[in-house]
């Protein structure tokens, strides 16, 4: 079975009990009340999901199992000679829940590397599309392509019991997250270098090998997408592809499908595609101001033109927190280390003392500081990577590593089908006038 399986399934059987405990004796245990601000306004700040892989405090920012960003690139194993986490590490401690051992990363990256192989047919889908197709329509396309491995699936189509769902569902994440790097790559030397594709070095690890099939042999790019993959990988569960995920995986669909689903929430402009907003943003500024490096009052003058056409500053605010992301502060610890001097940073550290203050003086916006979008496109362009429009893809090969170690703890602790109760707004006037009673 491997041994980080085993060490799953025996945290999955801990870990059950307890729930089923929970839920006996403290079942009908009012958490909140919910608004009727809140029931039209996206469901925000509405606790109705469990995530065992990450939590997300307003004011403390995310935290992987407990750990802080911070304290996930001081403990966590590195490369040789690297600084970063490897993203082996987090999926690893988002799995089991305890911080890894060095020989726990080379199991994980042995693991990743044995099942990596793609069918021939994952890459004839993909290149039945158009070229000029959006990187994440492809991306989609070839893990929907990918289903046809699904070991659950199978499993299921050939009758098992309820209670080895986790141990399929274990394989086929296992197999999709070994698998995604080949794909993205594919993608992205087909779109962008002419379809000379590299093939894999089995030596990598998992980032390292993606940032090399990417065609990027710098080290400075492979601790970039180090950082970059262990960052973006998990946000809680209420996030948009975290939660289509775990929505749709609750119908007991596979792996293959749950992720791909996720992936079409992460592709909307709202979520993973501001990644690329934010870089259009920046480059659009800098050309409008005559190139270089603005000044603050030039940058002040362009934000507030932006809002006066009624749009909003890419990268700037979040749903949840309440100060600036500790996964934009990550990356720029990682720019003053490896690349102060680059002109679209400081920018972006510009932006990044002017565009608070501005929204903070309007006093609608809850979250004036930036997120992780706010600096991510400025570390990618500086290494060459200036396909904006490949941007999401990165981040979704990361969320694989979240959203699908909680696809497993789904299904170790049987979690039942997400089906919320909805009303009419008809509904909602009666029970506004007092003549309707919420159930």
């Amino acid at each position: 079975m491997g041994y980080i399986k085993e060490k799953f399934k025996v945290k999955a059987d801990e870990l059950n009990a307890e729930v089923k405990d929970l839920v006996k004796n403290h079942g009908t245990r009012k958490i909140e009340d919910v608004t009727l601000a809140q029931v039209y306004q996206g469901m925000r700040g509405i606790t109705g999901l469990v995530t065992e892989t990450s939590l997300l405090d307003a004011n403390e920012g995310i935290r992987f199992r407990g750990y802080s960003i911070p304290e996930l690139r001081e403990k966590m194993p590195k490369a040789p000679n690297g600084a970063e986490p490897l993203p082996e590490g987090l999926f690893y401690l988002m799995l089991i829940g305890e911080l890894p051992t060095e020989a726990d990363v080379q199991h994980l990256s042995s693991q990743w590397g044995r099942r990596s192989h793609v069918p021939n047919h994952v890459f004839d889908a993909i290149e039945a599309l158009p070229v000029t197709t959006h990187p994440m329509t492809m991306f989609t396309v070839g893990v929907m392509a990918m289903q046809t491995e699904s070991a659950f699936a199978k499993a299921y189509g050939e009758g098992i019991n309820k209670k080895d769902y986790w141990s399929y569902m274990y394989d086929d994440a296992m197999d999709l997250i070994a698998r995604l790097p080949r794909v993205a790559a594919y993608i992205y030397r087909r779109k962008y270098k002419g379809g000379n594709h590299i093939q894999p070095n089995g030596l990598l690890d998992w980032a390292g090998n993606f940032a090399h099939m990417l065609g990027y042999s710098d080290e400075g790019f492979r601790e970039l997408m180090r950082l970059y993959m262990t960052i973006h990988a998990d946000h809680e569960g209420g996030n948009v592809s975290a939660h289509t995920t775990h929505l749709v995986g609750s119908a007991l669909s596979d792996a293959y499908l749950s992720f791909a689903a996720g992936m079409n929430g992460l592709a909307g402009p709202l979520h993973g595609l501001a990644n690329q907003e934010v870089i259009k943003w920046i480059l659009s500024m800098r050309e409008e101001l005559g190139g270089g490096i603005p000044t603050k009052e030039q940058i002040a003058d362009y934000v507030k033109k932006t809002l006066s056409e009624g749009k909003v500053v890419p990268g700037y605010g979040h749903a949840v927190l309440r100060k600036t992301d500790p996964r934009f502060t990550a990356q720029m610890e990682f720019a003053k280390k490896h690349l102060a001097d680059d002109e679209l940073v400081n920018i972006v550290w510009l932006v990044y003392e002017t565009v608070p203050p501005i929204l903070e003086d309007l006093g609608k916006v809850k979250n004036p500081w930036p997120n992780v979008d706010a600096h991510s496109g400025a570390l990618l362009v500086h290494y060459g990577m200036v396909e904006y429009e490949f941007y999401t893809v990165l981040f979704g090969v990361s969320r694989a590593l979240g959203v699908l170690a909680s696809l497993c703890w789904d299904r170790a602790l049987g979690f039942s089908l997400e089906r919320p109760k909805s009303v009419t707004t008809e509904w909602m006037k009666q029970f506004v006038e007092g003549k309707v009673e919420a159930e």
